[in-house]
């Protein structure tokens, strides 16, 4: 089996046929591996831009790519996928994060009038699987690929990252570092169905509503972390920057502290984060959310 990991840049452009904004692929770039994941061959191409003609600002200046490139050795998208529908054959694609595949189905589907991509039968979401090999299942953000290599003592050069082919090598160092501590195997999806799609394309969103079924009223509950008996809510719950916050009080030990909580819905479930906080330290920010009750 062989494995090709796939980095691509973007563009934000603006599409007057549909009215909205589409991040416009203008670089593709990867690696390929044999089952040790030595690397076999590398693919790396420019696309020369149809829906936006110039590139913005931050762009530029992350990727050091310019308008002239794209306008001299860009090749367009279409002709880009089927050079890397050859590139990829049989192979498992890999990425790091799923926004890659999001924006590849996204250009896909422009172009092609096609959302889902004919190439790819079986996927494999790097970042998840440093995640978890890192014990990182429930980080407070998504882990940062420069940020996973410097977590593994890997060395890179600043400056050659935000380009399509530095990114996709990057990514395929941080794999092997970490290839034997679990299994690639169970990360490895079938990428044939619609099930896949659905997911992929499903935007996780905050629940900012108390009367929503999928809110779990338990988890609204807090305990005291001071001597871990239960305790009151004092307040209504108000809500503030996508999470809800209440007063508590122990009646065990006097203790008071705001707890806040958030849920977060994903495809398939609703996580949950949930905080105390000094009463103290944000009693002031608090007083200008909006109230809400809980029934």
């Amino acid at each position: 089996m062989s494995y090709v990991i796939l980095d691509l840049e973007w563009n934000g452009s603006y599409s007057r046929e549909l009215r909205k904004f589409i991040n416009e692929i203008i670089e593709f770039g990867a690696v390929k591996t044999d089952d040790e994941f030595n690397i076999t061959d590398t693919f790396s191409v420019l696309i020369s831009p149809q829906i936006g003609k110039k590139l913005c600002g931050k762009v530029k200046e992350l990727t050091k790519i310019t308008n002239e490139e794209l306008k001299d050795n860009g090749i367009s998208f279409l002709d880009a996928v089927s050079q890397f529908t050859d590139f990829l054959n049989d192979g498992v694609l890999l990425t790091w994060g799923t926004s890659d595949i999001h924006v590849l189905i996204e250009n896909y589907g422009y172009y092609a009038h096609n959302k889902r991509l004919p190439f790819l039968k079986k996927y494999c979401d790097l970042q998840a699987y440093c995640e978890k090999c890192l014990d990182l299942q429930n980080p407070s953000s998504q882990l940062g690929l420069s940020v996973c290599a410097e977590l593994l003592g890997i060395e890179f050069a600043q400056n050659e990252q935000h380009r399509a082919f530095a990114d996709a090598k990057l990514s395929l160092e941080c794999l092997s570092h970490l290839i034997n501590k679990t299994p690639l195997d169970g990360f490895i999806i079938n990428a044939d169905c619609k099930s896949f799609y659905d997911r992929i394309m499903f935007k996780s969103h905050y629940i900012t509503n108390l009367q929503s079924s999928e809110i779990d009223k338990e988890q609204m509950k807090f305990l005291c972390d001071c001597c871990g008996a239960h305790t009151k809510r004092m307040t209504k719950w108000r809500l503030h920057n996508k999470s809800f916050t209440a007063e508590f009080l122990c009646k065990n030990c006097r203790r008071n502290f705001l707890g806040r909580v958030s849920f977060k819905k994903k495809y398939d479930s609703v996580s949950v984060k949930k905080k105390i906080i000094e009463k103290k330290q944000k009693a002031a920010k608090d007083e200008t959310s909006s109230n809400v009750q809980i029934m």
